[in-house]
């Protein structure tokens, strides 16, 4: 073995020690990377809960609206029943029963329509909120996973150490939908 041998070998040493040095970055960006895919998946599930609760919410609105216009044209038609004259007084009084039961079914029938319309808007809401923050958790993730890998072609740890806060900042995020209320 003559001295350029030995200084390949001192050379390739100093090489796989160094590239033994980046195997923790190169395992964190693998962890990064099922995080990232993780977080899309269930952000995705939540904005598409949120858009079908927003589609239930409108048809319970528009429930509400047919209800509400049933109500009114009731009660027109009680009102015109009132100021018109009609021979047979037992179908008259038969009549305003009628209207006046309808009246009193439109009437629960609208508070219950307006609750649940409420209700489902509330859970749009809170679907929302929740898709916003594995958005965010997603957007924290992709940055550290990024930052991370330039620790590769650097060799500078300071792009890991950063890409690790940014990740954890993603992964706070994401988890933060469990706690909202």
């Amino acid at each position: 073995m003559d001295a350029s041998d030995v200084q390949d070998l001192k050379e390739h040493a100093e090489h796989g020690a160094h590239e033994e040095s980046l195997r923790p970055v190169a395992f964190t960006m693998s962890v990064l990377a099922v995080l990232v895919a993780v977080t899309t998946v269930l952000g995705e599930r939540t904005h598409e809960n949120a858009v079908l609760a927003q589609n239930q919410a409108t048809d319970a609105w528009n429930e509400y609206q047919a209800q509400k216009i049933r109500e009114y044209d009731t009660q027109l038609t009680a009102d015109l029943m009132s100021v018109v004259t009609i021979d047979n007084k037992e179908t008259a009084a038969k009549l305003n029963k009628v209207y006046s039961e309808h009246e009193k079914k439109w009437d629960s029938e609208l508070k219950q329509d307006q609750a649940t319309a409420e209700s489902l808007q509330v859970a749009v809401e809170k679907g929302e909120a929740r898709a916003d923050r594995f958005d965010l958790g997603e957007i924290m993730l992709e940055i550290g996973l990024v930052i991370t890998s330039v620790t590769l072609l650097t060799r500078s740890r300071i792009y890991w150490i950063v890409g690790l806060v940014f990740s954890i900042t993603g992964i706070v995020a994401a988890a933060s939908v469990y706690i909202l209320k």
